[in-house]
């Protein structure tokens, strides 16, 4: 009590709030303000007035006594039992920093301290991934949008979703699954389910080990590169996919676990074709996405192995890696596939992406179930992630009933794909969905414009779609 006291002015605390508000200098296309310990609120009725339409979400750095005052829309304290980060994936929707703004209460500083700059520098890293995340959409969306059209058509046979009672390995591409391998051969193979990045696979079938599942997230078209050695011999399994991957064409030759992001124009059309699926949320890395279809589908312990986030020398992935025939095919005698390599490692470090991936997992890593385990030389973030003992050069872990995926088999592509576009067109005719569809859509259909209306997303879908089918 006594410190929610102090945040604000014994007489007059509103009329401060106002004050404050009135000094600052606002962004005006601003629709969600995040307010850092605000709190009993007050900063919110001046705000509200000002920009009726806004979002206003509230992060506290402990839960106060007093309730807060009815014009926030949603607040975060530590006893809710979720990540920051999580909370604000859920009350902010896709969108660019500029219609973010976060607004500190000072006061809140010299009660906190230390734990007030936690609160900022959580929000400012969402702020800044939600705008990464939007930048790349605007990029790719359409791109992913025509991927998820042609998944659709694409795929026969659809797993449907089991809770299983074994252990999982999560397998990763990095450079330190060479070492693991040989030790992951020696468990007894039916105690284990392997789940492994699509990267990971040529590795995996040079050392004669095929996982139970493969998982592709990628909707890059030369990501299906990493999917070719699934259709050579009888080296195959079933593959857990994001309905915006790049899939081959063979891919309709495998049962396949569509996984959805989440987005209700997935969630409608996987419901109304009622297609069974799992719903993840989008996570930027296969890696992470594997962790969480780990979790989903296991009350078991769940191995990371491959794990690296970095380079080994000239090394990004396991060998042999898929884009190896790539660099073989480029060579010639002044750009040899040494220097391709260098050249390739070179980029990965300039570019920053192993270092953004692990920045997210080290803010994740507390977040997840306390089962995880880390096998192997993973990226250090992984430290604090208790290691399984070995015994005799194996790990010692108890098995579980392996369980089975009921495969369903479904109607003509080319029928269902149509159906899909149709649920789409309905819903955007919808008073009660067209707004939320038009708002994701928006993005994908037609990156850059401004608030396009129901009609302008319909001729913009059959537009996308006309051009899947060519």
């Amino acid at each position: 009590m006594c410190k929610a006291r102090s945040l604000h002015s014994r007489y007059n605390p509103q009329g401060e709030a106002e004050r404050y508000i009135g000094s600052l200098s606002l962004n005006e296309n601003a629709r969600f303000f995040i307010l850092i310990e605000p709190g009993l609120g007050y900063m919110a009725v001046p705000l509200r007035k000002r920009f009726p339409g806004a979002k206003l979400i509230a992060l506290h750095v402990e839960k106060h006594p007093q309730p807060s005052i009815e014009s926030l829309d949603s607040e975060w304290h530590p006893e809710l039992g979720v990540s920051i980060r999580h909370f604000l994936e859920k009350e902010i929707p896709d969108c660019q920093a500029s219609e973010i703004q976060l607004l500190e209460w000072r006061p809140a500083l010299a009660v906190y301290g230390k734990a007030y700059f936690s609160l900022i520098e959580e929000a400012a890293d969402f702020i800044k991934r939600a705008d990464a995340n939007t930048r790349t959409i605007k990029t790719f969306g359409k791109r992913w949008f025509r991927n998820f059209l042609k998944n659709f058509r694409l795929i026969n046979k659809v797993l449907r979703p089991v809770r299983l009672s074994m252990p999982f390995f999560v397998i990763g591409s990095g450079p330190s699954l060479e070492e693991q391998i040989p030790i992951i051969k020696k468990q007894r193979r039916d105690s284990i389910f392997i789940l492994a990045a699509s990267s990971s696979q040529l590795a995996l079938k040079a050392a004669e080990l095929v996982p139970d599942m493969l998982i592709a997230t990628d909707g890059s078209p030369w990501a299906a590169l990493h999917l070719f050695g699934s259709f050579r011999g009888d080296y195959s399994c079933p593959l857990a996919a994001s309905l915006s991957a790049s899939l081959p064409s063979q891919c309709q030759k495998l049962p396949i676990l569509p996984i959805s992001d989440g987005s209700l124009w997935q969630t409608i059309i996987l419901n109304e074709l009622r297609i069974p699926f799992i719903s993840l949320p989008q996570r930027g890395t296969v890696s992470a996405t594997a962790l969480d279809l780990a979790f989903a589908l296991t009350d078991n312990e769940v191995f990371i192995t491959g794990m690296d986030l970095a380079n080994r020398d000239l090394r990004s992935h396991a060998r042999p890696y898929s884009f190896d025939v790539l660099m073989e095919e480029k060579e010639i005698r002044m750009d040899p596939v040494y220097s391709q390599r260098y050249k390739r490692s070179s980029m990965l470090k300039a570019g920053g992406s192993f270092d953004i991936y692990a920045s997210w997992f080290k803010r994740q890593i507390e977040s997840y179930p306390k089962r995880l385990h880390s096998l192997g030389e993973n990226n250090s973030i992984f430290d604090s992630v208790r290691e399984w003992g070995m015994v005799d050069g194996e790990w010692e872990m108890g098995g579980g009933e392996r369980g089975n995926f009921e495969t369903v088999m479904l109607e003509s592509g080319s029928c269902r794909s149509r159906r899909a576009v149709g649920v789409l067109e309905r819903g955007l005719k919808d008073s009660a969905l067209s707004s939320v569809l038009s708002e994701e859509l928006a993005p994908l259909l037609v990156p850059g414009e401004a608030a396009p209306s129901a009609n302008e997303l319909i001729e913009a879908l059959h537009k996308v779609v006309d051009s899947s089918w060519e």
